[in-house]
């Protein structure tokens, strides 16, 4: 009975409970198209493509930051993919990772401000979204003289990036998966997860704990932009073309699956696999509509509601959990493994 209710108080509960309600509402509202292979395929591509930016993003959110230019990292990391072997001809194995790597590198660009400035991460975040999404029409315009290039992809890349299984599951599921089991390794495995708890808890106590601050942050908006730019990449590989203003909708929708996953808004919980069944639970939605014959509109209601009561619940399992001296935090504030590199590190703060 105590290990039920030690789980009962872990950051990924209520996101599975939330997943297993739509789940079984959707399979008896949408019987029998909605367990349909087809169907399943359809939420399942969703929720691994929104993974792949959610899931980096939820480790700048337990830091206790917001990263709002995902989107246009996105779009920058597909046209510069895109220019590069679509326009100019140039081969794959240059495109793909040049993509990547603006995308990397604005996500580089967004710790550094934030890092050295002080400016509140939605800010500077929501600057760049706006910002990097006027640079990406406008060098796409002036290079292309159009917002939408088509790309001849590799065989190879496509097989990779862009294939599907069976004709129906995207490969997006499988890097989904491969990406869900490395910042699960960073965050239970490393010094790095400590850290990004630490920081997201309380950023003075880390700081004087001799956590590197400044590090850790740019490292995690690293990721998310990599992550971001890995989704472009990965859907002008599956559908051969990429355009400008792809992207946007991501900046909220992952945002919403991390915050139905169990992490709080105001950082330092939340779990990886709580952010999973958070990506499930917005596809889910997003999807099943279709299968009930109702018209779309509701899933943004239904989606809104599951906003409100996945905070509500966080809030309060986060309360239970403190209440009653679980574990699953005071790691994230350890200072001891941290003193012996504290006086060394120090200056490169």
């Amino acid at each position: 009975m105590s290990n039920f209710k030690n789980l009962t108080r872990r950051p990924e509960f209520a996101a599975f409970v939330g997943t297993l309600f739509v789940f079984l509402f959707f399979a008896y509202f949408g019987w029998p198209t909605f367990v349909k292979p087809l169907a399943i395929g359809g939420w399942l591509n969703v929720a691994a493509e929104l993974g792949l930016i959610a899931l980096p993003v939820a480790l700048v959110m337990i830091a206790g930051h917001l990263d709002l230019s995902v989107g246009s990292i996105l779009a920058a990391g597909a046209m510069t993919y895109a220019i590069i072997t679509g326009h100019f001809g140039l081969p794959d194995i240059i495109g793909l990772p040049a993509g990547l790597a603006v995308g990397t590198f604005f996500g580089f660009l967004n710790g550094l401000i934030v890092t050295k400035t002080k400016l509140n991460s939605f800010v500077v975040t929501l600057a760049m979204n706006f910002a990097l999404r006027g640079l990406v029409f406008g060098i796409t315009r002036l290079t292309t003289s159009t917002v939408l290039v088509s790309v001849e992809v590799n065989e190879t890349v496509r097989k990779t990036f862009g294939g599907r299984l069976y004709l129906t599951f995207e490969n997006a599921i499988v890097l989904w998966l491969i990406m869900a089991l490395v910042v699960s390794w960073i965050l239970y495995k490393t010094k790095y997860g400590n850290w990004i708890f630490a920081l997201g808890g309380d950023a003075t106590s880390a700081r004087a704990a001799g956590v590197p601050i400044e590090r850790v942050t740019i490292g995690l908006f690293m990721g998310s932009g990599f992550g971001a730019a890995l989704l472009g990449v990965t859907q002008v590989a599956l559908f051969g073309s990429a355009q400008v203003s792809a992207g946007q909708s991501y900046v909220f929708f992952s945002i919403i699956a991390v915050v139905v996953g169990g992490v709080l808004l105001t950082g330092g919980y939340g779990s990886p696999i709580g952010v999973i069944f958070g990506t499930l639970t917005f596809a889910i939605v997003s999807q099943g509509i279709y299968s009930t014959g109702w018209d779309s509109d509701w899933s943004s209601l239904i989606l809104g509601l599951l906003l409100l009561i996945a905070v509500l619940a966080n809030n309060t399992f986060r309360r239970l959990a403190l209440s009653s001296g679980d574990k699953l935090e005071p790691k994230t504030l350890e200072a001891k493994p941290l003193k012996a590199s504290a006086s060394h590190k120090g200056g490169q703060r």
